[in-house]
Parts: structure tokens; C-alpha cells; sequence
């Protein structure tokens, strides 16, 4: 039987322990635990947990909160006062990191546990540790609060992930070594991407089948004969970071082959617009992108400004401050949408803008697929990097982006070359690309 499974036991096996020594047993995380679920010694600025589904990723993070806040080793020497508790939500905080069946309420002895205060977003130990809640909804809550430790939960699926991330770590000032812990299904957004090479950073990996004895056996047989040995299920369940979809039209390497420090002189210059669809979180995002072509009839992207949450009169002010500033030659915007009235928020910010109107009469990856063959060609270059574009490139295929996701910045991106390198010329207007 697995270490992890005696804890069950305990009471049938020792029926002679008193009720308390039981608990105490029961609860021994270093008796329990797995290798990848113990920190290194000695300790990081950052411990990042990568697992798949149910792999134990949240008793991981909560064990290692409880250890900072009553100072037990090897978590920590001493309790640390002051700890963030940072979620996709705040939901997500209360129902799994603190709530949850291995949230930081079950796995405390009785006379350790913290008390959950819900009206003030926090968690108190009877020691005075506190640990507060904050959502990646709104990084400005974590602007002014400082701390001593931060257990960061999912955060490759956090919004604003870069700004609250940012935010976080302007917090973190707090005793002579300030500790994180990140417990997140990996996937290949920039910043995991950096975590993993940076110096400060230990990295501790796990499978779901790593966590089989604590998950029920039916989940793991339909999983693994479901997904295994599929993109998603090396990204799910065994807790892999996969760089691009295998049926994508663009690949990492035909980025990098294209990638530049420093463009030519650009014959002409384009701002593209793809305006959100809609107010939800899969399609609330603007797509701007910028991209020039030389007198060679070679392709720049110079610039991937996309935005999110934007009202229309602040993409369009972006869009046109975009325009301006690269002196460009037109603002070439999708109207399936928004129809005229697209054009006309944009004029009601700069009516001397000349903007080109493009419907979209074929689907994405059929308006995709020539703009993927300049690139595999050699006929555009990316004048820098753009991570965000470029996951949405090598994520792109012929089923549309992961979870039904919008591309807007591949989509401003096609639009944007299209014009530049496939439309024909002379006419003011495109339809039916």
C-alpha cells in the first residue's frame, strides 16, 4: 500500500491511539507526502508546482501556507505573519484553497486551524498569522497590502496575469526572505515559460497517475484512455508545458526563422482592427496589430497592441493613436460585428483616419491559411517578440483555438497582412476575404 494510503488507516491498524495522536498521525505531511510535494532545501525565492489534474497540486500549496504560518519546518524556522492568498477569483480562493476538501481549512489538527473570516477576505491562525485573499480579477487589490509569502494557485489561467503577477511581487517586502509557492496546471503562456529558466525558481513536477490512490479509479482509467498521449492530455494530466498544437498553422520554429532586431524602410504601413464579438471573458478583446511591407514586398509585424475590456471608444482612440504614431497609410478594420457603426466610432474619434473595411465571408482558418504559407514562404519577418500573438499562431488550428477562445490577435494579424501583401491593390475597400 502507498505511504499516502496508510493515513486512511490509521484508526483500523493502531485502535489503541488515542483519538488526538490519531489526528496528529493523520496529518503528518512529511509522513505522507510524495517527493514532489516536499520543498527543497534550501528554500527559493519561488517553489513552482507544475501537476496535471488532481495530482495533489492544492494539498501541496496548502500544506506549504500551514508550514509558513506556524513556522514548521522545512516549510519555514519561524511562523511568517503576514501571507497572500492569490486566485483566478475569489471564488476559486474561498471553494478551493481554503474551503476545498485539501484547502488550508481540512488538512489543520483542530487546535491549529485558522479561522475563516469571509467579510474580511481573510484567514486567522491562533498565533496572530494572518493570510488574505486576493483575486487576479483586480490586481490593484494587491496594490499597498505588502507580505512575507504567497501561494499563487493556477496561475497560468489567471486574467490580467502579467499585471497582477507584477502587482504581487511589489508586495512581497516582508522579513529578511521573502517566499512564494505557485501550484498550476501548466500551460505555455509567457510567464511560466520565464519561471521555469529563472535562476531564483525551483520547479516540482507531477502526473495525475502520480495522485491515483487519492482519485477515484474510474476518473483515472477514463482519462487516461481518453487523453493520453494527446496535446491536451500531456498538458492535463501529466502536467507537460506544450509550446504548439500540433496541426497548427504556424510552428515556433517558422517564428524564429522570421524573427529580426531591426526592419527596413517600410513602403507602406497598416493598423489592423478586429473588434470583440462580444463582453464575455472568451471574445473581450480587441485585436490590434501593426505591420508594414518594404519595397521588396516583405512583411514586418511591427507591433501587437491588443487590448482587453476595452469600451469601443477606447480601442478606437487606441487604434488610431496606434495609426499616428507608426504613420501609417490605413486602419484596416473588420465590421462583421459592428457593421458601420465601427467605422463611425473610429471617426468619431479621427474623421481624417482612411479606413479600409473588411467583411469576413470565409472562416478564420480558411482567411489563415495564405497568410501561414508567406510565413513558411520567408516573406514575413516579426521586427521583435510577441509572445501573446505568437502562442495564438502555434495554438491555431484547423478546430480554432483551445476552450473556443478568440483569436482577435491572429485575426488583426491576418487582416493586417492580407491587406498589405494579398489584397488587391487599388481598390478602397476589401470584401469577401
Amino acid at each position: 500500500m502507498p505511504a499516502a494510503s496508510w493515513a486512511k488507516v490509521i484508526p483500523e491498524i493502531l485502535p489503541d491511539l488515542e483519538p488526538e495522536l490519531v489526528e496528529v498521525v493523520q496529518e503528518a505531511w512529511g509522513l505522507w507526502s510524495r517527493g514532489d510535494q516536499k520543498p527543497l532545501q534550501p528554500p527559493k525565492s519561488i517553489w513552482l508546482v507544475l501537476g496535471g489534474r488532481g495530482a495533489g497540486k492544492t494539498r501541496t500549496g496548502a500544506e506549504w501556507v500551514k508550514g509558513m504560518a506556524l513556522g514548521h519546518p522545512p516549510f519555514a524556522d519561524m511562523r511568517t505573519e503576514r501571507i497572500a492568498l492569490v486566485g483566478e477569483t475569489q471564488g476559486q480562493v474561498r471553494d478551493v484553497m481554503i474551503e476545498g476538501v485539501s484547502g488550508l481549512l481540512a488538512i489543520h489538527t483542530r487546535w491549529e486551524r485558522p479561522t475563516w473570516q469571509p467579510s474580511l477576505r481573510r484567514l486567522q491562525w491562533p498565533n496572530g498569522a494572518i493570510a488574505q485573499v486576493f483575486s487576479a480579477e483586480d490586481p490593484e487589490g494587491l496594490r499597498g497590502p505588502q507580505f512575507g509569502a504567497a501561494w499563487s494557485d493556477e496561475l497560468a489561467k489567471w486574467p490580467n496575469l502579467q499585471e497582477c503577477w507584477d502587482m504581487l511581487q511589489f508586495g512581497l517586502r516582508l522579513g529578511d526572505h521573502p517566499r512564494q509557492v505557485i501550484t498550476t496546471t501548466p500551460r505555455p503562456v509567457p510567464l511560466v515559460k520565464r519561471l521555469l529558466v529563472e535562476p531564483h525558481v525551483v520547479v516540482s513536477r507531477a502526473k495525475t497517475r502520480d495522485n491515483r490512490f487519492h482519485l477515484a479509479a474510474e476518473f483515472v482509467r477514463t482519462v487516461t484512455e481518453t487523453y493520453g498521449g494527446t496535446r491536451l492530455g500531456r498538458q492535463e494530466l501529466d502536467g507537460e508545458i506544450v509550446e504548439e498544437s500540433p496541426d497548427a498553422l504556424w510552428t515556433r520554429a517558422m517564428i524564429e526563422v522570421a524573427r529580426e532586431r531591426r526592419h527596413p524602410p517600410l513602403a507602406r504601413i497598416a493598423v489592423a482592427v478586429d473588434p470583440p464579438a462580444s463582453s464575455s471573458q472568451r471574445a473581450d478583446r480587441c485585436g490590434l496589430v501593426v505591420a508594414g511591407a518594404d519595397s521588396d514586398g516583405i512583411g514586418h509585424v511591427l507591433e501587437d497592441a491588443t487590448l482587453a475590456g476595452a469600451r469601443p471608444h477606447e480601442w478606437a482612440e487606441k487604434a488610431v493613436a496606434l495609426y499616428r504614431r507608426h504613420e501609417a497609410d490605413a486602419l484596416v478594420v473588420e465590421v462583421n460585428q459592428g457593421g458601420e457603426m465601427v467605422e463611425s466610432i473610429i471617426r468619431e474619434v479621427d474623421a481624417g483616419v482612411p479606413v479600409v473595411s473588411v467583411r469576413a465571408t470565409r472562416g478564420k482558418y480558411l482567411r489563415a491559411e495564405p497568410v501561414a504559407a508567406l510565413y513558411a514562404q520567408g516573406r514575413v519577418r516579426h521586427a521583435g517578440t510577441f509572445p501573446e500573438l505568437e502562442d495564438e499562431m502555434c495554438a491555431f488550428g484547423p478546430r480554432g483555438l483551445e476552450g473556443g477562445r478568440s483569436p482577435d490577435r491572429l485575426d488583426a494579424l491576418v487582416w493586417a497582412l492580407t491587406h498589405l501583401m494579398l489584397a488587391p491593390k487599388g481598390r478602397p475597400r476589401v470584401r469577401g476575404m
